[in-house]
């Protein structure tokens, strides 16, 4: 397969093509895991600061200055846009622009909330939820201050900085605000989906998943959680009760290359329709997974780019990021706009981009620059999915911001 020989071509090495393959395969499974993770290439644990190419600067030259003057004191305007900032310590808080066309928009403010944050979702109270390498930050969006850092009951290591750190990454909401899930990575081993109370914020229980819960996403019926297990070619559900699981492959492309390939689930999304899970793959397939019974459908896709982010709006249009060529044959960056009846447009992105989301209309998307990769930079590219002529607008925001919501 072509996708197959782009990972090895990255510098994958070729593993068994199944996890049951004989045992005479294990040695150079260890191997890989102790030399590869992640998308590719690179080093488990090491900060990206420390190696990573420089960042592309955002529209204004660097990170972009809060100006607090375009919100009145101690209030958030409905619409602002609140990134998680990988590349710091912080959220930020960011004015979209009139009509939220991202056209003279700027930061508002940045606030602490823990190291490396990287998802976040927001309940209907106003409290965001930010899963960071160290807790859950409690951020209140509206007085737009930190109430509370949860810590982890998972160990997960030192608490650094990077694209391999330990600690929380994605995160969603119950339906009825009761409880939040974070997926908390462990490096090097099984990683969990943890249980906050949001009336406590404390940590209710834990349930064991795959490795490296990239996404986490819940049932419409809040039944169960999803976790979507990276390094392990998988999806967790958990039983939103009694946290029992169970875990299904996605691998559309085999599992060939272990932890050193690229050809892994990233981000997933619930369609409220039938509760299917769909998960974008290359820009080539998007795999159709029913949580009910585990199976697996593939439809085509039109982008070939390797993909992460990923979003539905109201009426069931799937958003998917692209963040560029994994191989000599792929495509640039961009943001995949993909209607129910499978139709798709295609609108390229100026760099790398990392996750996505959707104004509460549904006409505008939100796609963030900062990528857990190289290459990041310090902005949200904002998409018009309403006018298929019209530029995208870049806008400053915050530092390599990943997790987005719009408040």
């Amino acid at each position: 397969m072509r996708r197959a020989a782009a990972a090895r071509a990255a510098g994958a090495r070729t593993a068994p093509t199944r996890r049951t393959a004989p045992v005479r395969h294990a040695a150079l499974g260890l191997l890989a895991a102790a030399l590869l993770a992640g998308c590719g290439t690179g080093t488990p644990g090491a900060a990206p600061e420390a190696s990573a190419t420089p960042a592309t600067t955002a529209p204004s030259g660097g990170t972009a200055a809060p100006d607090p003057s375009r919100s009145p004191a101690g209030r958030t305007p409905e619409g602002t846009l609140l990134v998680a900032d990988f590349g710091a310590d912080t959220v930020t808080f960011v004015d979209p622009g009139p009509d939220g066309s991202g056209r003279g928009g700027a930061p508002i403010a940045s606030v602490k909330a823990g190291t490396a944050p990287y998802g976040l979702v927001v309940g209907e109270d106003g409290r965001a939820w930010v899963a960071t390498a160290e807790g859950v930050a409690v951020v209140d969006t509206r007085q737009r201050t930190r109430l509370a850092l949860i810590p982890y009951a998972t160990e997960s290591g030192p608490v650094t900085t990077g694209e391999y750190r330990g600690g929380g990454m994605g995160i969603a909401m119950a339906p009825d605000g009761g409880h939040v899930y974070v997926g908390v990575n462990v490096p090097g081993g099984d990683g969990a989906v943890e249980v906050i109370d949001t009336a406590t914020r404390e940590v209710t229980g834990t349930a064991r998943v795959g490795m490296r819960p990239f996404d986490v996403d819940v049932s419409p019926d809040g039944r169960e959680v999803y976790a979507t297990d990276h390094d392990s070619f998988d999806v967790t559900a958990v039983d939103a009760d009694t946290l029992a699981t169970r875990r299904m492959e996605v691998a559309p492309y085999g599992t060939e290359g272990g932890l050193g390939s690229w050809l892994k689930p990233h981000y997933a999304v619930v369609r409220p329709s039938d509760g299917a899970l769909l998960l974008p793959f290359e820009g080539e397939r998007l795999a159709v997974l029913d949580p009910r019974t585990g199976r697996v459908a593939i439809e085509r896709m039109t982008a070939n780019t390797h993909q992460h982010g990923a979003a539905l709006t109201s009426d069931g249009t799937l958003l998917v990021v692209g963040t560029g060529p994994i191989g000599p044959d792929d495509e640039e960056p961009s943001l995949t706009v993909r209607a129910p009846d499978g139709t798709e447009r295609i609108v390229p992105l100026d760099g790398p981009h990392e996750d996505v989301a959707v104004s509460k209309d549904g006409r505008t998307a939100y796609v963030t620059g900062g990528f857990t990769r190289d290459g990041h930079w310090n902005g949200i590219t904002v998409v018009d999915l309403d006018d298929e002529k019209s530029e995208p607008v870049r806008l400053a925001a915050g530092n390599r911001p990943l997790g987005i919501s719009v408040l």
